[in-house]
């Protein structure tokens, strides 16, 4: 068999051991050890390998931010500042029909702002708004869809932990990414909250409203989320106008939200060290992840694989935007299989020198940054699409009364949702790279 028949045959093995229930670092990591030996021919280079590729992934600067902007995370759950978000969206929205989904929807993306995790987002966001969207008699089915939909927020908006793992992938400015996200994450959560006021009046049943607020307590809502809004203008503004790199910006925001769960009482002792211990735990996660992620991908170079497929695709004659729309689409099936952070790690190596080498009127950074935040999306959709969307069984845990069945059925709206925002991105590459244009 020759190296690049390995290379072709080493994703289907790898997919039947994911199948399997190994753990996807894990069975990458064992497809490309399998791969390299076959390839090699004896052990020796393996380990000299393995010894060189884990300090060439782990040294990387840039690998840093993803413990700081988890640790912010955890510090901004303990501050309160998912409580707030919510309490002044729903000040605002609740009274409308729909209105307390829509406040749920608008609190995710805030709480996104400083998260950076599509999980912790829809976890901590479930924490606070699934017992008030069940008070005002939200079906299972629209409170559940909405919170898992709500929490894929946490990685288009920047920061993002699932952007800084395609910038180093694809060797691309960090700050430039977070800013093409941004209008798309906007437009994100406006979809939704347009979803949702469809969705209520079609089936009117499935959702309550609350009491209207007089605009006095709206106000005193709304100031209460300054936490968040200091730490999104330290963190995103810092990078966005040159005061902070990435790095050091996810350093200040975790300082900043520690300081202010400290502040509000959320954060002592005791909850200092959870929280360093589930950073620590999902940091490492994450990096077993990127190491195994790492070592397939040096097997499929050896392999030449990505090499003659990028060959093959440009030597077809085949149109860029339809080789693009069925990278897409190829994502949004792996996303019913594997979580976003491996599809990335997975996919990127392999997918981005083939659509590199084609023309689409776009220069090669601002293609990079279009292509990013296109895959992001179509990631996000595998978040919520069944059977295996992430979020959505993160969120179904938390409502056990609430049948499996009933939170693909309410997540649908917001996946249709995602599906026209993602046409609109593609045929207007403009939005993506509007922001881009002007501050860079």
């Amino acid at each position: 068999m020759s190296n690049l028949e390995l290379g072709l045959w080493s994703f289907p093995a790898l997919l039947f051991l994911i199948f399997l229930r190994i753990p996807i670092a894990l069975a990458m990591l064992v497809t490309g050890l399998i791969g390299t030996y076959l390839i090699m021919g004896s052990p020796a280079p393996i380990l000299s390998r393995l010894k060189g590729e884990t300090y060439s992934t782990f040294s990387s600067y840039s690998l840093s931010i993803i413990p700081l902007f988890l640790l912010m995370g955890q510090f901004a759950s303990l501050g309160g500042m998912s409580q707030s978000l919510f309490n002044a969206a729903n000040s605002w929205l609740g009274h409308r029909k729909g209105g307390v989904a829509m406040s749920a929807i608008g609190a995710c993306a805030g709480f996104g702002a400083i998260c950076g995790s599509s999980l912790a987002t829809a976890a901590t966001m479930a924490q606070v708004a699934l017992p008030e969207l069940k008070r005002y008699g939200y079906s299972g089915a629209l409170a559940t869809g909405t919170l898992a939909a709500g929490g894929t927020l946490g990685i288009l908006i920047p920061p993002s932990v699932v952007l800084v793992i395609y910038a180093i992938l694809a060797e691309q400015n960090i700050a430039k990414l977070f800013v093409a996200a941004f209008i798309p994450g906007i437009l994100a959560a406006i979809g939704y909250m347009i979803a949702i006021a469809i969705y209520v009046r079609l089936y009117p049943d499935s959702a309550g409203s609350s009491e209207r607020q007089p605009y006095a307590q709206r106000f005193r809502a709304l100031f209460d989320v300054w936490p968040v809004l200091l730490v999104f203008i330290a963190v995103v503004g810092g990078i966005y106008t040159g005061w902070f790199t990435p790095t050091e910006a996810a350093a200040v925001g975790a300082a900043g939200t520690g300081l202010i769960a400290w502040v509000s009482g959320g954060l002592t002792r005791r909850t200092l060290i959870d929280s360093i211990l589930m950073t620590a735990s999902a940091t490492a996660m994450i990096f077993f992840i990127v190491f195994g992620a790492a070592f397939y991908n040096s097997f499929l170079a050896l392999s030449q694989m990505p090499v003659a497929a990028a060959t093959f695709i440009t030597s077809q004659g085949f149109e860029p935007m339809m080789v693009l729309i069925g990278i897409l689409f190829f994502y949004v099936v792996l996303g019913c299989f594997m979580d976003s952070l491996s599809m990335i790690l997975l996919t990127i190596p392999i997918f981005f020198p083939i659509v590199s080498a084609l023309d689409f009127g776009l220069g090669p950074e601002e293609f990079a940054l279009w292509f990013g935040i296109l895959v992001l999306i179509v990631v996000e959709v595998g978040l919520i699409t069944p059977p295996v969307g992430m979020n959505l069984f993160v969120i179904n845990s938390m409502d056990r009364s609430t049948p499996i069945m009933q939170t693909y059925k309410g997540v649908m709206p917001f996946v249709m949702s995602d599906m026209f925002r993602t046409i609109i991105l593609l045929a207007f590459p403009v939005i993506t790279l509007f922001l881009v244009r002007v501050l860079y």
